[in-house]
């Protein structure tokens, strides 16, 4: 049986679910890839070699970061009683076990503050909101990365934000020092094609796209047209909940933020003073 190689305009299509989408003009098979993302939380039991970790570690490394400062550190967690363990902290979340390896990519100063005292030298801009910023945004730059690397190499991911829901005992876990903080993880192995993830649609580009100033109130029909699109994709999947009803219930409460209302206190605790 021949397999059919996803056209640009298709590939748009799915990102967006409108009937009759603008075919890109431009193209390639890094476009490709990147719109063909979806997350992927169930994984086969084959390995991801080390071989496969440098190289996601080398395109993560290749993202810009901030005046060279490279405030980031990732930790390669494989052993199963571990990530178990990670897996409960983060809500029990099943694919956490169940792939090869989680990747908890960190807001990293000890590194800089280590060299600040080998050459006796002030740090204390570091202490401020901004170099904190720097550091939980190189994280997501190099991440992103290394997710592009490994969905072209046929691997799936899928992000773990609730990586923060226990910060200090996300800390005590992989041993991080003072001013090393956990931002997010990554889980990286091979997909099971019996999940048959698809792609999730995004909101209309006029929705999020602006020319020259802000506009909040042309967005209303877009997120509109978006909800009866995200529906049907929901329908699909066998959920339920609206796009609406998810966002608003996800931002509800500080109860619905499952413990990272703490993120304040739990950052200052680990040596971000936040000024």
């Amino acid at each position: 049986m021949t397999q059919t190689v996803p056209t640009a305009v298709h590939t748009v299509r799915q990102r967006y679910r409108e009937p009759n989408p603008i075919e890109p003009t431009q193209w390639n098979p890094v476009l490709q890839v990147l719109h063909e993302h979806r997350s992927v939380r169930r994984y086969l039991a084959d390995p991801v070699s080390e071989d496969t970790l440098r190289v996601l570690i080398s395109a993560a490394q290749s993202a810009p970061t901030s005046s060279n400062l490279q405030v980031w550190s990732v930790i390669a967690v494989r052993d199963p009683a571990r990530k178990a363990r990670l897996a409960a902290l983060a809500g029990g979340q099943a694919h956490i076990e169940q792939a090869p390896v989680l990747l908890v990519w960190t807001a990293d100063f000890a590194r800089l503050r280590q060299l600040a005292e080998d050459h006796g030298a002030p740090l204390e801009g570091a202490d401020y909101l901004e170099s904190s910023y720097v550091g939980f945004i190189d994280a997501a730059l190099a991440a992103q990365n290394a997710v592009i690397a490994a969905e072209s190499l046929g691997l799936g991911t899928v992000y773990i934000g609730a990586i923060r829901n226990n910060p200090e005992a996300v800390a005590a876990e992989l041993n991080l020092p003072e001013r090393v903080f956990a931002v997010f993880g990554l889980v990286v192995g091979h997909p099971d094609p019996t999940e048959d993830a698809r792609i999730k649609p995004r909101l209309p580009q006029a929705a999020v796209l602006h020319h020259e100033t802000y506009d909040l109130a042309a967005q209303r029909e877009h997120v509109t047209a978006y909800e009866q699109r995200i529906g049907e994709f929901y329908a699909e999947q066998q959920l339920a909940h609206s796009w609406t009803e998810r966002v608003l219930a996800r931002l509800a409460s500080a109860a619905s933020l499952n413990g990272r209302h703490r993120l304040r206190a739990a950052l200052n605790g680990h040596g971000f003073r936040l000024h």
